[in-house]
């Protein structure tokens, strides 16, 4: 079974720019790069379906995905912080009370 290519942004977006050119033709591109011609047409479909959200204004949606990640964890790691904090104060308090070796008379 033949492996699929994976193809980079980078080299997708420079066919891309060949076949809007216009210097050959689709045919004479995809030939040149040994690609599929439907491919690069399909390629040249998305690329002009989003050319539009380059100039968009404001965070694009896996920007604002990214910041939403990133929240979380900034969350999750106050509360790491806290939860550590309260341990450590409890631990500190148990041998106070009870005595240092309060762990080995409780396990």
């Amino acid at each position: 079974m033949k492996k699929r290519n994976q193809y980079s942004a980078e080299f997708k977006s420079k066919v891309v720019l060949e076949v809007l050119q216009e210097a050959s033709t689709v045919n004479e591109i995809a030939a040149k790069h040994g690609i599929n011609p439907v491919v690069i047409s399909r390629w040249k479909c998305e690329f002009m379906e989003r050319a539009a959200e380059v100039f968009k204004k404001g965070p694009s949606t896996a920007e604002k995905e990214l910041e939403e990640k990133n929240e979380r964890v900034a969350q999750l790691e106050r509360k790491i912080g806290q939860l550590t904090y309260e341990v450590d104060w409890l631990k500190k308090k148990s041998e106070e009370i009870i005595g240092p070796d309060w762990e080995k008379r409780f396990r």
